[in-house]
């Protein structure tokens, strides 16, 4: 085996091992904001980091459950407020009711899904 090969296989290790760490932090934030919502938020902190570090993409169902600007863990109903806009185009609207940022995400792909499903 060349030299070449054995990196590349450590550097896929080492990513799939941020995976799972950041996958754990994002759930053990879920699981302790009801009690602790500054542990959940350095929990998310944490899970950033260590993204950032191994380069890896967070999954959209994590990357939506914190907020952009104080990187809070975000709970519907409690320090987030959700709605759904349908003009100009159809999107989410999520506000962090920590800091007041609102971040836009469009469902026009999964409204045109849903029209073709249909017919």
């Amino acid at each position: 085996m060349s030299k070449k090969f054995i990196r590349q296989r450590e550097q896929r290790e080492k990513k799939r091992i941020a995976r799972e760490r950041v996958e754990t932090l994002f759930t053990l934030a879920e699981r302790v904001f009801p009690y602790e919502p500054e542990l959940a938020d350095r929990y998310v902190e944490i899970a950033l980091a260590v993204q950032q570090k191994a380069k890896i993409r967070l999954p959209r169902k994590w990357k939506r459950r914190y907020c952009k600007r104080c990187h809070s863990f975000l709970v519907p109903g409690k320090n987030a407020r959700v709605r759904l806009r349908s003009r100009p185009y159809p999107h989410v609207v999520i506000k962090c009711l920590n800091c007041g940022y609102i971040m836009r995400y469009p469902y026009l792909r999964e409204k045109k899904r849903k029209r073709m499903e249909k017919a």
